[in-house]
């Protein structure tokens, strides 16, 4: 069954703030990482960093990273749902072509797969 023009503009709205938490995310994780480790402990004395600081300190970085890069990933996907929201293919599966239940959408407002073929892909991926 087709979404009414009522459900697609609650999804776009969705879409749109769902959106701006994720930019407002990836902008407020690349600031942390750009300031130097001892920018981002708040010690700006003239002590040297211990090693295992430095250590601690890229771990964490790299963390920040793979989260940006998830974010990332999502923010791609939204921008995805609002083009097929423009060209009326949202809630559709791209694959299978039937329609991605409702409760997937509200769940996962930027699904491109209904959840049979979303298992389908992700049993794939683990092999």
């Amino acid at each position: 069954m087709p979404l009414t023009k009522e459900q697609l503009k609650q999804f776009r709205q969705l879409l749109i703030t769902e959106r701006a938490k994720c930019a407002a995310e990836i902008r407020s994780i690349a600031e942390d990482v750009s300031k130097s480790p001892r920018e981002a402990s708040g010690d700006l004395s003239a002590y040297t960093v211990h090693m295992a600081d430095m250590s601690a300190d890229t771990c964490e970085r790299e963390l920040s990273m793979n989260i940006v890069s998830s974010e990332q990933e999502i923010l791609y996907q939204i921008d995805d749902a609002l083009k097929r929201l423009d060209d009326g293919s949202y809630g559709i599966c791209q694959q299978c072509n039937q329609p991605i239940v409702m409760s997937r959408l509200r769940a996962v407002p930027y699904a491109s797969l209904c959840i049979n073929c979303q298992r389908a892909k992700e049993q794939k991926n683990k092999r």
